[in-house]
């Protein structure tokens, strides 16, 4: 009677037995496709963004350009407008460049008494 009674029941642990191993290699192949997958959409990502970062420097590079551009024409604007009025007035520009000069050295030579 215990040989009847085992076999129903070693029968039955066979087919939990495949059962799990059907269910593990299940579970194994769902985390590969899984894992695939998520790496497919991080290297996606990456390149995403990889380009709008590189489309964003072009961008800046472009715009810094123009910036330079305009603050070089502006620089000329001034130099050009110093140097006319230093032609129309040599003394009295001078006399402002020598005051800013003795301003400029009284603020540095009293900051160095401070220290």
């Amino acid at each position: 009677m215990s040989t009847h009674a085992t076999s129903p029941n070693s029968g039955e642990a066979d087919q939990v037995k495949t059962d799990l191993k059907s269910a593990a290699k299940h579970a194994e192949r769902s985390f590969i496709e899984a894992a695939d997958q998520a790496r497919d959409r991080l290297t996606a990502a990456a390149h995403r963004t990889e380009t709008a970062v590189h489309e964003g420097m072009e961008t800046l590079r472009a715009q810094s350009r123009a910036y330079a551009d305009t603050a070089g024409q502006q620089l000329d604007e001034a130099q050009r407008y110093v140097v006319e009025k230093v032609k129309e007035r040599p003394v009295t520009a001078t006399l402002a460049g020598i005051g800013v000069g003795v301003l400029i050295g009284l603020l540095l030579a009293s900051r160095g008494d401070r220290r």
